[in-house]
């Protein structure tokens, strides 16, 4: 015979159980109240609250009318109610009236409503995120200067940002990722969605570093959040689209450069950090050699010309001509600019900035010429147009500063012929062709001297024969430096440091102009001025030991 034994009563399951029957029942009583008082039901626990819509109600406010807002789209606002009766209410709906804002109500249950409380909490560790403007906190700032190597923290603080649940989650990993930036100098931050999730990489010292992954869904919040601090178009996926926003740290304001384009994926974002610090750098600071920053003092002093800038996107040259700017700023003398756009705001110059197909530069040089200034900057030549106006202006007593994007100082002027310049005016207009790079500069700290190979000082012998100012040359080559990093993620870099060429305008160099002869030759030519090359000016700046001569290699040809 079998006996049948009983199985033990489940004290914690059966009361699990009835609460979620309890719970059903409320959700049920809710949505037949909601038909009885004419006001749509909403759960909040199938919903995601928005931090800014919570904010707009303080929180004992919202406790004492039963009510929270838990969405909002510009000023439209969601509110979640409890208690249609309570007296409250009246008041409540009166001030959001009166602050401009159209209240949509929904009727909730008690635990819904508790939901939206318990957020409020939160609410104390974030700050406001709304158009143009992130606040990043003092603590927050502190934490990272303190740290000699920031990356483990910065690894640390991501990974705890992405995994938390709080309802400012995005909030704190979008100032961890603009606080780590800061701390690391990173010059750009970039969010770049694949298959499997999102890479976060930045620029430092001009090279991109792998600093961490996240799944998509963050990537999409952190997508959001920054195309609403960016001014940008939330719903637009499918086309590029460029926006800017301003960080607020300590006191002082630092410009955010947002651009987007789709991918496979989601849209790629590339944040350009323009800190106003740089601007600061006087010109005496940027590694230009004493030869050349001697005569370029003369150059930008005169009263009318023009001195080009060359050299790749990111290699510095904007930077360069806001020092001369800032260096020549007199209250006497009128500056006017043309950007595309405004990196950086200068005191006392008047800055305008290109507009698409409504501002290009060629109007905008055409305006600003009949504003008498003194010194014209173009932040770039890229047509005929704009080149043959600023050519104009240098030739009818203004002196004009600008760029060009051609490989060396002597590409500047088959770059201008392409671009339907007279090579006869060159001689009357152009005073300075310049171009530079950017290498990294050792870290004094993590720096080891090596002695040089045979092969390697043959090289650089070769490279020095051909300068006609034999006082620049190296008279010892010996030795170099190399990186020695401290610590695992560090370069054993910081900072970064111009390679400088320059070529200046004489009669001779006029006249061989005038037939259009090809960079090569004008090389040649040139090289009686007995100015450095980037190559020259690199190897001594390697041999020096401010940078190391596999970075200079990596950045200029060598011989």
């Amino acid at each position: 015979m079998m006996f049948r034994m009983d199985l033990p009563f489940d004290t914690e399951h059966e009361t699990a159980k009835l609460a979620e029957i309890r719970e059903r029942e409320e959700e049920d009583l809710t949505r037949i109240l909601s038909q009885k008082y004419g006001l749509p039901y909403n759960d909040l626990s199938l919903n995601k609250i928005d931090a800014d819509a919570l904010r707009t109600i303080p929180e004992e406010k919202a406790r004492t009318a039963e009510a929270a807002a838990f969405d909002r789209v510009a000023k439209t606002i969601s509110l979640a109610i409890h208690n249609p009766s309570n007296a409250a209410l009246a008041e409540l709906r009166h001030d959001m009236a009166q602050r401009g804002f159209k209240v949509q109500e929904f009727l909730v249950s008690k635990k819904s409503l508790d939901k939206a409380f318990s957020y409020y909490r939160d609410l104390s560790f974030a700050t406001e995120s709304k158009v143009g403007m992130f606040v990043v906190t003092k603590a927050a700032l502190d934490e990272f200067l303190k740290e000699e190597n920031p990356r483990p923290l910065f690894t640390k603080k991501l990974d705890a940002d992405v995994v938390s649940k709080s309802l400012e989650h995005i909030s704190h990993l979008f100032e961890t990722i603009l606080v780590g930036s800061f701390a690391l100098r990173a010059s750009d931050i970039h969010l770049e969605p694949e298959e499997s999730g999102t890479r976060l990489r930045l620029r430092i010292d001009g090279l991109l570093t792998e600093i961490h992954s996240f799944d998509l869904k963050t990537y999409q919040q952190l997508n959001s959040r920054i195309k609403l601090l960016s001014g940008v178009k939330l719903n637009v996926e499918n086309r590029a689209q460029d926006g800017r926003f301003s960080v607020s740290r300590e006191g002082s304001e630092i410009e955010i450069r947002a651009s987007f384009i789709p991918g496979n994926y989601g849209e790629s974002i590339v944040l350009r950090i323009l800190d106003p610090e740089t601007t600061m750098t006087s010109y005496k600071e940027l590694g230009i050699g004493q030869k050349l920053l001697a005569r370029l003092e003369k150059e930008i002093r005169r009263p009318n010309g023009m001195l080009l800038t060359t050299g790749p996107t990111g290699s510095g040259k904007t930077t360069t001509l806001y020092s001369f700017l800032r260096e020549i700023y007199t209250p006497e003398i009128k500056i006017i600019t043309i950007e595309d756009p405004i990196e950086y705001h200068l005191s006392g110059i008047v800055q305008t900035q290109v507009e698409e197909k409504k501002f290009t530069f060629a109007e905008g040089l055409r305006s600003i010429v009949r504003q008498d200034p003194d010194v014209i900057m173009v932040g770039e030549i890229r047509d005929g147009d704009t080149a043959g106006i600023a050519i104009q202006a240098a030739l009818t007593g203004h002196l004009v500063l600008s760029t060009l994007h051609t490989n060396d100082a002597a590409g500047t002027f088959p770059r201008l012929v392409d671009l339907g310049i007279d090579p006869k005016s060159f001689g009357s207009a152009v005073t300075v062709a310049m171009a530079q790079r950017l290498v990294r500069r050792l870290d004094p700290e993590k720096k080891k001297e090596r002695p040089l190979t045979d092969e390697e000082k043959a090289m650089i012998a070769r490279t020095f024969a051909s300068l006609a100012d034999q006082t620049l040359a190296p008279q010892k080559i010996e030795t170099v430096w190399e990186p020695v990093p401290a610590h695992e993620g560090e370069t054993g870099y910081k900072g970064r440091i111009g390679l400088y060429e320059a070529i200046f305008m004489d009669d001779d160099l006029a006249l061989f102009l005038r037939d259009n002869p090809p960079a090569n030759e004008i090389v040649k030519h040139a090289a009686r001025q007995g100015y450095l090359t980037m190559a020259q000016d690199g190897l001594l700046k390697a041999l020096a030991g401010i940078t190391s001569l596999s970075e200079v290699a990596a950045t200029v040809n060598l011989a």
